[in-house]
């Protein structure tokens, strides 16, 4: 056989060099074949580079002389004997001598061949020694780390079918390793979102560009009834030569991670609440309201439906007894649902009175002062939690799976409780949610207790202040009168407004409307001696001026009060009416077919001044002549000037002959607002 026909195709200068395209070409692994003779009769390309030599150079030459150094050559020339002889490969490596000189450690692979004809050549597959040294270093680094990493790694191919599968995403998965090769990526990702994935696995193998930490949510097969979290980042595979292998997935357990964020953005949340109940909670002295804006904050972030419930005797300021087992009468105060639903049915309704056992879970709140947490409400526990049978059904059917009742504490003494359900909230109630409500709960609690004080003493000053006032005025001949005392809004204290009708010898007929400037009981007792002195005064039959005079006095004595006063007297024979006026807003006159007007009355001091005189001044009335007697709270407001009040009042007496039971309520829905913060005594008189 020639020597030449052994020569390979590549060895033609001439020819194009392929790609390298897998692991042989990045080793450069050579091939060498030679007779029983030692001479060279086949040498590849890869031979040419790895020892420098062309075909031309070497073949037919004598392999030992031209590659080994005769130092080697002894050990050499008796492997190569063994091999031609016994049939059996050897493996190793020598150096063996470059054309440029120097010497190169090479890895060998050596066996006999036998071609058709019977002659026998000894094949020799080289590489060069450190460099498959650093190749199989990086296969035993990559599959230490492939193996031992705890990141779960996969190898795909383009079609997405497993080639590869590293334990840590076995244990992922729950799927052990060797029943994903060959099966497809959706058959075994524990992600909801799987299409996505898949999505994003195509565009990196079109495109090539990574996509690195994609955040996924599932609930993997080993823990079904946990929520876990991973990072996904996917790359595409090469070889050498750029043809697309597949895809790598890496797979990272980020659940710790995933719980850690999510436990931060909900304390984030849990303090936003607070921050917010602490503005939109209390906003008012109102029991209701106050218990209404609780009940808003809680909905939907803490729970599905509130209910807000005080104990009857707390409401009423009673002193509640120690705590019993026995039965407790709720009020109900609030009820919010975020959604509609039956659970509402379920509820009292706002302003009405429940009477709860000593068994139900409410009642055994208010008796411990202690949350109760029933995490999953089961069937057992409904009867304990709704008022009755037909409650708990509806309770039931509303899909109520966790219950939390907070009682609400002010100063020690328990008020009563904050009650919450979930129903479309998936998750039950927990420790962390005990301490929000029971934050939520407290803040609300101490605006009730400062709202029911209030209320109580503000009623009892309004019982006060109405008992004094006279139930309605008597019938007087040349006058027909009619009076109106309305009190400030609910979180304002009661002041000490008054009006009086005093009927004088002679069918004289005294009026009076006085303002004592402050509020609460001790104005409104102020204000009933003050009235009881007038009406002593006027029996007296002094002028007006008088009377002013000696209620000044009177003024002078009681602490730190400054009270505003017109006192008139009408003498239906001579039709003149006298008055004197202590530092109050005129009165009005309005006349048939004339433009309403005040009279025009020296201002005066107000009482308790002291060292002032008074003057009376003189007004003939004439018959279906109108007068209005009135208390600032009536005209002055915080957002008016207080002379565009006064001409809208003015416009009110457009009809003097309006039947005056009219005349005060389109005064006072004409003017009054129901926030204003002042009371006010109207007193209207029309001459016959």
């Amino acid at each position: 056989m020639a020597v030449d026909s052994f020569r390979a195709d590549g060895d033609e200068h001439d020819a194009p060099r392929p790609r390298a395209t897998g692991l042989l070409d990045v080793l450069s692994v050579a091939a060498v074949a030679l007779d029983t003779r030692g001479r060279i009769v086949f040498w590849t390309p890869q031979a040419e580079e790895l020892f420098g030599y062309t075909a031309d150079d070497v073949l037919g030459k004598d392999a030992a002389e031209l590659l080994i150094r005769p130092e080697h050559l002894t050990a050499v020339v008796s492997l190569f004997t063994e091999v031609l002889e016994s049939g059996r490969g050897w493996a190793g490596a020598f150096p063996v001598r470059h054309k440029d000189g120097s010497s190169r450690l090479t890895e060998f692979r050596t066996m006999r061949l036998l071609d058709d004809l019977g002659d026998v050549y000894a094949l020799g597959i080289a590489a060069d020694h450190t460099l498959l040294q650093r190749v199989e270093t990086d296969l035993a680094l990559c599959e230490r780390l492939i193996n031992q990493s705890p990141i779960g790694l996969a190898l795909l191919d383009p079609e997405l079918c497993y080639l590869l599968v590293n334990p840590a995403l076995e244990r992922i998965d729950g799927i052990p390793a060797e029943d994903h090769i060959g099966r497809h990526l959706r058959e075994t990702l524990p992600f909801p979102d799987v299409n996505s994935v898949e999505s994003a696995l195509r565009q990196v193998l079109t495109t090539g560009i990574p996509l690195l930490d994609q955040y996924h949510v599932g609930r993997p097969p080993p823990d079904p009834d946990h929520e876990h979290a991973w990072s996904l980042s996917i790359y595409r595979l090469e070889d050498p030569g750029g043809r697309v292998l597949g895809a790598a997935v890496s797979v990272v357990d980020v659940t710790e991670r995933h719980h850690a964020a999510a436990e931060a953005d909900r304390a984030r949340r849990r303090l936003a609440l607070i921050a917010e109940a602490s503005t939109r909670v209390g906003t008012t002295l109102e029991v209701e309201q106050t218990a209404h804006e609780l009940a808003d904050i809680c909905t939907p972030v803490l729970a599905d439906v509130v209910a807000v419930d005080v104990l009857d005797a707390a409401l009423a300021c009673r002193r509640v007894r120690q705590p019993d087992n026995g039965p407790e009468l709720f009020r109900a105060l609030a009820l919010k649902a975020a959604q509609p639903t039956v659970a509402l049915r379920a509820a009292d309704p706002p302003g009405d009175l429940a009477a709860y056992d000593g068994d139900r879970l409410v009642t055994l709140c208010v008796h411990t002062g202690r949350p109760v947490l029933v995490r999953h409400v089961g069937d057992r526990d409904l009867p304990r939690i709704a008022r009755n049978a037909e409650a708990g059904e509806l309770l039931a059917r509303a899909g109520v799976h966790s219950y939390l009742a907070v009682p609400l504490i002010a100063h020690g003494e328990v008020l009563g409780a904050l009650d919450l359900k979930r129903t479309r909230n998936p998750q039950p109630f927990d420790d962390d949610d005990v301490v929000l409500a029971g934050e939520l709960a407290s803040r609300a609690a101490v605006a009730i207790d400062n709202a029911r004080w209030f209320q109580s003493v503000r009623n009892t000053a309004l019982t006060l202040q109405r008992s004094l006032l006279p139930d309605h005025p008597p019938h007087h001949t040349g006058l027909e009168l009619a009076s109106r005392y309305q009190p400030a809004q609910a979180t304002s204290e009661v002041g000490g407004d008054w009006y009086d009708v005093i009927t004088l010898a002679d069918d004289k007929i005294a009026l009076v409307v006085g303002d004592v400037m402050g509020n609460g009981i001790d104005a409104a007792a102020t204000m009933g001696r003050l009235r009881t002195a007038t009406c002593a005064y006027a029996d007296l039959d002094l002028a007006p001026d008088a009377v002013l005079q000696h209620l000044d006095k009177i003024t002078c004595d009681l602490e730190h009060y400054i009270v505003t006063c017109l006192y008139a007297v009408y003498d239906p024979r001579t039709r003149r009416c006298t008055i004197a006026n202590a530092g109050h807003m005129p009165p009005a006159l309005a006349r048939p077919g004339r433009p309403a007007r005040f009279l025009d009355l020296p201002s005066g001091a107000p009482l308790g001044v002291g060292g002032i005189s008074f003057e009376t001044t003189t007004a003939e009335l004439c018959s279906g002549d109108l007068l209005v007697f009135y208390t600032d709270g009536l005209v002055e407001t915080r957002q008016h000037p207080i002379d565009d009040r006064l001409n809208v009042l003015l416009g009110f007496l457009d009809d003097p002959g309006r039947p005056l039971e009219e005349t005060c309520d389109l005064l006072l829905h004409g003017l009054r607002h129901p926030d204003d913060h002042d009371d006010v005594a109207l007193l209207v008189a029309r001459a016959l």
